[in-house]
Formats: structure tokens, C-alpha cells, sequence
């Protein structure tokens, strides 16, 4: 059985500079693409983020683990950037196999657990147009590249499935829509692909140890178990790769129209798939938040990875 199933496909990782989007970008290139990791934060400057990683490292470590990988510095709320980024992957490619929308850059800017009348205006609506705009500015244009062949997949990354997030506040006005809106994104580009070919799935990570999630926890991969001191649910975290893996199992699915316009959690489909955190486990992290955490229960793993 080829390890490489993803072999000669292209996948555009929109937002990969770190966190979910560098490891979905890792994820695809150990099973053979050619990624093109796209984000602000380059060698060449930071972003508002101001933070260390870059698209540079991304494009490095997806070459690493056997795939190709290619940084482009784009701004993905300036269409013209994005034009270019897409008529680049034409030129140089010739096809797209996989969008990945995982932009963000929002958690600067949320203000949390409070009433709209005490959030600032400002910094919520740039989070909406972080979380929101860039998503539509990039399938706007990629879209048409995608569907130029039968079986392209796009995916939503995002927080919490549809059915949670239908059922919870996410702790602030902004952060809510935007969640709720990505998700629907899906929805919309399911529809809107289905006759192509082609398939929209919203993917939602767990509770992910990015690298600013450790630098929280004051812990790093190798010891990221003493973050329970600080809170005990941490247990149930995991590692950014474990998404990657998912999109990775989604991509080389011949069947994967089945998915098309579902919300679904990285654990979710690591029952389905078979794939595992880097540790062997798989951490079922929306499950465990219902059943345990918002139910007020003490933390306890067991059963949920």
C-alpha cells in the first residue's frame, strides 16, 4: 500500500504559518503533494501576529517530510495578492487539488466573556474580516482553478462542529459569528462545487497545542502533560498534526464526496480514517467538552482518547 497518495496533487494551504495550518501543510506533503503554504509572517517581515514562525520554515519542513513545499507571502484580504498567488499555482502547476481556509489571526483582537455594548467595534470587525473575508477573497479565486478537474476537496478550519457551536456561545459576539460563519462557508462551497465534482467539508480541530497554546501552558511538546497543573482538561489536548492527518485522510479519499458540506471534528473522522495523534492516541476533544467539561464533571481522559 502507497504511503504517498497524495502524489502529484497540489494543495493550496491558505493561512500556514503555524498552528493547524502549518501541520495540515506537513500533513499533505508527507503524503506526497506539492503545498504551496501561504501566509504574512515571513522571514522578510511579521505580521500584526508578531510572532517567529514563517511561511519560509512551513514551505522547509513540508519538503522534510517528503512533499514539496512552497511559501508565498500573501495578504489574504487583498484580492490582488490572491489573484496573483492563484495565477502563480496555474502557471507553475497547471491544476489545484486542495484548498485548505485556515486564515485566522484573530486572537489579538477578541475580547472575551464580554457584552457587545463592551466590545470594541474595531477589533471585532477586523476579526470578522480576518476570519470571514479572506475565506471568500481566496475560494473566489481559487475555486475556478479547482474545479477544472473532478474530485477537488476544500476545507474549512475552523472551532467546533456545527452541532456544537449551534448549541453554545463561543464567549464573545466576534469569535461566535466568525466560527459559526466558516462552518456555513463549507455549506455554501458544497453546494456550489457538488455539481463539479468537487467537495466542501468544515473541519474543527480539538483542543490544539499550537505553538502559542504551549507558550500558554508554559510547557513545550515534551512535557506539554504538566499544563494540567494549570488546568486539568488540558489532558484531553492535541498536537496540530493530529488535524493535519485528518485533511490528509480527506484529500486521498476517493469516497470523500460523502463528506460534502459536513462539519466534523479531527476526532470524528480519526475513527473513520484510522489515523492517530503523534502519540498513538486519538483525542475525541468535542465529545469530551459536552460530556465533560460543560457538564461540570472532574477531568478524566478516559474513553475520549
Amino acid at each position: 500500500m502507497t504511503t504517498t497518495p497524495l502524489t502529484g496533487k497540489v494543495a493550496l494551504v491558505a493561512g500556514a504559518t503555524r498552528g493547524a495550518g502549518r501541520q495540515i501543510a506537513i500533513q499533505l506533503g508527507a503524503a506526497g503533494a506539492t503545498v504551496y503554504a501561504t501566509g504574512r509572517s515571513s522571514r522578510a517581515g511579521r505580521s500584526e501576529m508578531d510572532r517567529p514562525e514563517t511561511i519560509e520554515e512551513t514551505a522547509e519542513l513540508v519538503t522534510a517530510a517528503g512533499g514539496t513545499g512552497i511559501a508565498v507571502r500573501v495578504d489574504h484580504l487583498v484580492p490582488e495578492q490572491v489573484r496573483e498567488l492563484v495565477a502563480r499555482i496555474d502557471a507553475e502547476q497547471g491544476r489545484l487539488d486542495v484548498l485548505v481556509n485556515d486564515i485566522w489571526g484573530g486572537d489579538p483582537l477578541i475580547t472575551w466573556e464580554k457584552p457587545v455594548w463592551e466590545q470594541p467595534l474595531d477589533a471585532g470587525f477586523r476579526t470578522l474580516r480576518l476570519a470571514i473575508d479572506t475565506h471568500i477573497i481566496t475560494s473566489h479565486f481559487a475555486l475556478p482553478l479547482l474545479i477544472r478537474r473532478p474530485g477537488g476537496l476544500v476545507v474549512e478550519i475552523g472551532d467546533g462542529t456545527k452541532a456544537y457551536n449551534d448549541a453554545n456561545y463561543r464567549l464573545s459576539v466576534f469569535y461566535d459569528l466568525a466560527k459559526v460563519s466558516v462552518n456555513r462557508l463549507a455549506f455554501s462551497w458544497g453546494h456550489e462545487l457538488k455539481p463539479h465534482g468537487g467537495t466542501a467539508v468544515a473541519l474543527t480541530p480539538g483542543w490544539i497545542r499550537s505553538e502559542a497554546m504551549l507558550e500558554h501552558y508554559e510547557v513545550t511538546e515534551e512535557n506539554w502533560r504538566d499544563g494540567a497543573a494549570k488546568d486539568p482538561h488540558f489532558l484531553i489536548s492535541e498536537t496540530p498534526a493530529f488535524v493535519g492527518r485528518a485533511v490528509a485522510a480527506l484529500a486521498a479519499d476517493e469516497g470523500k464526496a460523502r463528506w460534502n458540506q459536513a462539519s466534523v471534528s479531527a476526532g470524528e473522522l480519526s475513527q473513520v480514517y484510522g489515523f492517530t495523534d503523534v502519540d498513538g492516541s486519538r483525542p475525541d476533544a468535542f465529545r469530551y467538552i459536552a460530556e465533560v467539561v460543560d457538564a461540570g464533571k472532574p477531568a478524566d481522559v478516559t474513553g475520549y482518547r
